[in-house]
């Protein structure tokens, strides 16, 4: 049975994602001006089309080209769309038993995101890579994301990047 995120949980994504770009930006000297090249959105499931619902993961992305005219000519772009997926996440935070918290998990989903995008963006990863070196490049996020939050870690937050070290997976929070 799917989950929707309320309203609360809404405005939440929306300002830890706010979070998340700011310390992103530190961590890879981006500015304003440079976080309006990299287009990217955030939806949660119930926005999201039926192909961009995923099971077995909090977050995924999806890429999208939007061309200006016709028969693939220039003058298009491409953006990224964040699509969370709500029962998941909800479902880690009440079965973590209090465990785990939303705000921080939200941040941590948030960053992951945010620097599959910029790697994305400047070359660094490969977001049409084949399926064998999609582990190789989640580890690569995973520790940059450790690296860009420890500057706000919080026993909350540490709890949550515990478990996606190496010796837990927070998904196993929802098998």
């Amino acid at each position: 049975m799917e989950r929707y995120f309320n309203t609360e949980q809404i405005s939440l994504a929306g300002r830890t994602f706010s979070q998340a770009e700011k310390m992103a930006g530190r961590y890879f000297r981006i500015g304003p001006a440079e976080w309006r090249e990299r287009r990217y959105d955030v939806k949660t499931l119930a926005f999201l089309e039926k192909h961009e619902v995923r099971e077995g993961t909090f977050a995924h992305l999806c890429k999208y080209q939007f061309r200006k005219e016709p028969e693939g000519k220039d003058g298009g772009f491409h953006f990224y769309r964040i699509c969370l997926q709500d029962d998941r996440i909800l479902d880690a935070v009440e079965r973590a038993h209090s465990f785990i918290r939303l705000s921080p998990l939200l941040l941590y989903i948030a960053a992951h995101e945010l620097v599959h995008v910029i790697r994305f963006e400047q070359g660094e990863g490969n977001f049409d890579a084949p399926e064998e070196e999609k582990p190789g490049e989640e580890e690569k996020v995973h520790r940059i994301t450790r690296n860009l939050l420890k500057p706000a870690t919080d026993p909350d937050l540490n709890l949550v990047l515990d478990c996606f070290s190496n010796r837990y997976r927070i998904g196993d929070l929802v098998q």
